[in-house]
């Protein structure tokens, strides 16, 4: 039996660039919404946030400092280690001083923490939202859980200058990064810079793939999404309690190709980490990287590329209809205000919050510093995202191709996660076979589901 729930955010793989105008959702004041655009705060409480971002960390530590200084509000800032947050989160929330400010990744994560949100639907935050962007909200009826404050698309990051040079070759599968609109095409040109790799001066088509907790999330959830979006697409369903794996054959190939054009042996992969990915694409060791809008700092500047150098592609896996792909977009980064804080620690809470989409410091931090995308009405000017990566999502959309949608969402469990993540890396290394991987994702599904339900 199937079971859709209210996913909102799987609707929500717009681009930012079909958000349009204003649109106040509730014009009633309430204690809880922050009015000072200026910094300055009537709060007598404190503000403590547990960041989701690692890569944001140094932005988030620096922004609080300068918030402190001009409002003299405490707020403090601890950045969960990467494949943590939950963990940390669940911690944090039984001690005494609980973060006032948290986040959950969509409908499932917030169903573990829904008790703990308070109603943001009279925040100046919310009011700030612009129109078409309900997507990006969770809602509960009339209550506001949580509200999303950065919008992001993955796909293939590639170095142009690499492709290019390639594409120059003789006999080169393609003559442009235009004609890659399908795995079979992807297929061959990575198979031929593979074959190629010591005449265009890397290491391999792709970064490795790599399967330490810092990493492995780019393949056990983004790449897990999706064999998920197309099985709910020709399922017309938004969530299920028995996924079928139909998708499976085309995981394999993506997965397949991944680690055979790759800058190391496959047996290595359970101990490479993103900064080894992010090592490898920045200094030109190889012309593929799958990754995000998030990636582009860890990617470019001294002595690694220039934005200029940067382009990306979807990730192509066989389905059929692929031509028509555009990117992945959608999040799963969802503010949360804790409800149990105290009503000083919440007033506190939501000033900083307006205050950060509201002043050129907050702006800044975000758009700039972030590098977000963000669904509030605030960011325009200097403030929308000078990201290389968005423009390039946006206009695969102005072409007229189709966003895949942030599915991984309504994944059941971390568990789950874990235990696709396991089968994938001795699947790799040689040690287990691809039906490991498929009991994993099809009975792991059904099992994680009914466990979580049944609590």
């Amino acid at each position: 039996m199937k079971k859709k729930i209210i996913a909102a955010m799987l609707c929500g793989a717009m681009a930012v660039t079909a958000f349009a105008g204003c649109g106040a959702k509730n014009d009633s004041g309430s204690s809880n919404s922050g009015k000072s655009a200026s910094g300055s705060s009537s709060a007598k409480g404190s503000v403590y946030y547990l960041n989701f971002k690692p890569e944001a960390e140094e932005a988030w530590q620096a922004i609080a400092k300068t918030y402190t200084e001009k409002t003299g509000v405490p707020v403090k800032v601890v950045t969960a280690a990467s494949g943590t947050y939950e963990q940390q989160l669940t911690s944090e929330m039984a001690k005494k001083d609980a973060p006032t400010l948290f986040q959950v990744n969509g409908p499932v994560g917030l169903a573990n923490w829904k008790d703990y949100c308070d109603d943001m639907s009279s925040s100046e935050l919310y009011k700030h939202m612009k129109q078409g962007t309900d997507s990006f909200v969770l809602k509960d009826g009339d209550k506001v859980d949580g509200i999303a404050y950065a919008i992001e698309t993955y796909g293939i990051i590639y170095n142009k200058t690499l492709l290019d040079k390639y594409c120059k070759m003789d006999g080169a599968k393609v003559k442009s990064a235009d004609e890659i609109n399908s795995f079979a095409k992807l297929k061959e040109v990575a198979d031929d810079i593979q074959a190629h790799k010591k005449d265009l001066g890397v290491e391999g088509a792709f970064t490795s793939a790599g399967m330490d907790s810092s990493s492995d999330w780019r393949f056990k959830t983004h790449l897990a999404n999706l064999p998920i979006y197309y099985e709910y697409k020709k399922e017309n369903e938004t969530s299920t309690d028995a996924i079928k794996g139909e998708y499976l054959d085309n995981y394999k190939q993506i997965w397949d190709l991944y680690i055979t054009d790759s800058t190391c042996d496959p047996k290595l992969l359970s101990s490479k980490t993103i900064d080894d990915a992010n090592a490898e694409f920045g200094s030109g060791k190889a012309v593929f990287y799958q990754n995000g809008t998030w990636a582009v700092g860890d990617v470019t500047g001294d002595g690694k590329l220039s934005e200029d150098e940067l382009g990306m592609l979807p990730i192509y896996i066989g389905a059929e209809g692929e031509e028509n792909q555009g990117l992945c977009t959608g999040s799963e980064n969802y503010w949360c205000v804790n409800t149990n804080a105290s009503e000083d620690d919440k007033k506190a809470t939501y000033d900083f919050l307006n205050w950060m989409i509201t002043s050129d410091e907050g702006r800044d931090a975000i758009a700039n510093k972030m590098g977000f995308v963000t669904p509030f009405d605030t960011f325009t000017g200097d403030y929308e995202s000078k990201n290389p990566l968005i423009k390039i999502a946006d206009q695969y959309v102005a072409d007229g191709k189709t966003p895949v949608s942030w599915n991984f969402s309504t994944i059941p469990s971390e568990n789950w996660k874990n235990g696709v993540g396991s089968a994938l890396t001795a699947y790799a290394a040689g040690t287990g076979k691809w039906d490991d991987v498929k009991t994993a994702f099809v009975d792991g599904w059904a099992k994680e589901y009914k466990a979580a339900h049944e609590n």
